[in-house]
């Protein structure tokens, strides 16, 4: 009896410590808002930690190599979604928009299963009543509701814009360089839905044709506006954006 529960505590600090390097290997993104992709992982390794612990004539490896798998899994596919936009959305999903210049979407909601009273609960934890008055809300991948509420003249809120544009400034310039742009451009304002949200043009050194499109511009004016900021190919650009005043965001990508 003893030495089965000595084994007990023995395994569950092994696991403890092993669950922790983990979880640091996999990195700081596993302990935020978990994707599909990411909860899957964490649950599947604690379930693993749970039989090792329980099973006292399981052999150790036996929970050790299946978790180190997960893992190796994890990360390998964390890579590989650094380099493929495509990759991350197959995994992780993306946004929708749930709410628009106070009108909800109804059918996107259906489409997340999200319910009226689970959309309002989140507004009213958010000191918001009234779906009016909200600009954007936006379901992320994750499962948290984003909500960008419209000021007293109707316009977005630019208190969390401005500040995830400063973050994003600081971001950029640490990572490698990004260059924020005081001209703007005239952009056709009845082309623009979503005046709270910047537009992205490329990602990840893609070119967005279609946000180009929507935009009325094209690919030979979005060279000119990157070469603007020293960068001659859309290869070497991480992110360039634009927002409903016409100001482009540019951030290089460094390999």
């Amino acid at each position: 009896m003893f030495q089965q529960i000595t084994y007990h505590i023995l395994m569950t600090v092994l696991m403890y410590f092993f669950i922790f390097l983990c979880l640091r290997i996999m990195g700081k993104r596993e302990i935020g808002k978990l994707s599909v992709f990411d909860l899957t992982i964490s649950i599947m390794i604690a379930e693993i930690a749970v039989f090792v612990i329980d099973d006292i004539k399981r052999p150790v490896y036996e929970g050790i190599v299946p978790m180190a798998t997960l893992v190796l899994i994890q990360v390998l596919v964390a890579q590989l979604g650094l380099k493929s936009r495509k990759l991350r959305l197959f995994m992780d999903g993306k946004p929708s928009i749930l709410i628009s210049d106070g009108k909800l979407h109804r059918g996107e909601m259906r489409k997340q299963r999200y319910n009226i009273d689970d959309l309002l609960l989140q507004l009213r934890g958010q000191n918001i009543d009234n779906p009016a008055d909200v600009e954007f809300a936006i379901l992320e991948a994750s499962g948290q509701l984003t909500i960008i509420e419209k000021n007293k003249n109707g316009s977005s809120s630019s208190q969390s814009s401005s500040s995830s544009e400063e973050q994003g400034s600081e971001a950029g310039d640490s990572s490698g360089g990004s260059t924020n742009n005081s001209k703007t451009v005239k952009l056709p304002k009845d082309k623009i839905r979503y005046e709270g949200l910047p537009i992205p043009l490329i990602m990840d050194g893609k070119v967005q044709d279609m946000n180009l499109e929507m935009i009325g511009k094209t690919r030979f004016w979005l060279r000119q506006q990157i070469r603007q900021k020293g960068v001659s190919d859309f290869r070497d650009v991480f992110l360039c954006s634009v927002d409903h005043q016409g100001k482009i965001y540019v951030s290089r990508l460094y390999h």
